[in-house]
């Protein structure tokens, strides 16, 4: 191999890279334009309706995909077990983050969504069976530190009950993220987990949206669709940036989405970030960072 063949592998190797961040932080920029979506029509539609439109149109964006990927057939599975697992856990997960939207500031809710990587490393021992090290469980305290100053209890506490929805949510996502896992080491195909994911989900939704329905305004419509379109743009953003780039240099960027949402909570709804928050979220995205950081090391180890 000649010096230029090298040169042009590396000069390959930058622009993937480049377009894998350019990915991420798009996805990020996705997530927090349909958070906004979520909670500018939360105010007149209830979370589940939301959460149906979501899923639904999700699903007629992805149709295009499972034709591609070879139409209805492709949808057979063997893993029905994960999928439901996987269905139950990120319907809750993801009702709960559009109910935290629907009630706090969108930078307090994404903070709090950044609890997921400390749930995933306990929950991976019972579910993985995998060994956790006493440096990740370090990590998993100090993250969770950075979560009581991002309550602020005592004097300008937010409030604690959809907050604490919000972290139950992030361990629902968990348990999803760990399905997933799963589903991807037994050959599950990301069209069929995705799809499966919008059926359950607006079938999940439409059954409670029965007892709740709210027939939408004109904007507000247009809002719910876009809600299910910006989440599905983000998700194959996201999809496109760890195939084209490897974990540790994507991940980290996934962190912007505290910058996204608090301009556009800001310059919205005037929410400002207390400074105690702030400190909070310093302290969780390095504790999530150094757990990434240790899942790498374990896995060149062994």
């Amino acid at each position: 191999m000649t010096q230029r063949d090298d040169e042009s592998e590396d000069a390959a190797l930058r622009r993937r890279r480049a377009r894998a961040i350019a990915s991420v932080i798009g996805a990020a920029a996705a997530f927090a334009v349909a958070s906004a979506l979520v909670k500018w029509v939360a105010d007149a539609v209830p979370t589940v309706q939301i959460v149906f439109f979501r899923s639904f149109v999700a699903l007629i964006a992805l149709a295009p995909m499972i034709r591609r990927a070879g139409g209805v057939a492709v949808l057979a599975t063997r893993r029905p077990g994960w999928h439901v697992l996987r269905t139950l856990a990120g319907f809750g997960g993801m009702f709960s983050s559009f109910y935290g939207y629907a009630t706090l500031p969108l930078a307090e809710v994404t903070a709090l969504g950044f609890t997921m990587p400390l749930f995933l490393t306990a929950l991976s021992i019972p579910l993985l069976g995998e060994r956790v090290g006493i440096r990740r469980w370090a990590a998993v305290v100090v993250g969770f530190l950075g979560v009581l100053l991002i309550l602020r209890p005592g004097a300008g506490a937010i409030a604690l009950a959809p907050a604490l929805v919000v972290v139950a949510g992030a361990v629902c996502w968990a348990v999803a993220m760990i399905a997933i896992r799963r589903m991807g080491e037994l050959g599950e195909s990301n069209v069929v987990i995705v799809a499966w994911f919008s059926i359950g989900g607006a079938v999940l939704a439409g059954a409670m949206t029965l007892f709740a329905w709210v027939t939408p305004t004109l904007p507000q419509l247009l809002a719910l669709v876009g809600v299910g379109l910006v989440s599905t743009l983000a998700q194959m953003l996201m999809t496109e940036a760890y195939r084209r780039g490897e974990t540790t240099l994507v991940a980290p960027f996934e962190y912007t989405g505290i910058l996204w949402t608090s301009l556009i909570g800001l310059a919205v709804w005037d929410e400002r970030p207390a400074p105690t928050m702030l400190a909070g979220v310093a302290v969780l995205v390095a504790s999530g960072l150094y757990i990434l950081h240790r899942e790498v090391v374990r896995r060149r180890a062994a």
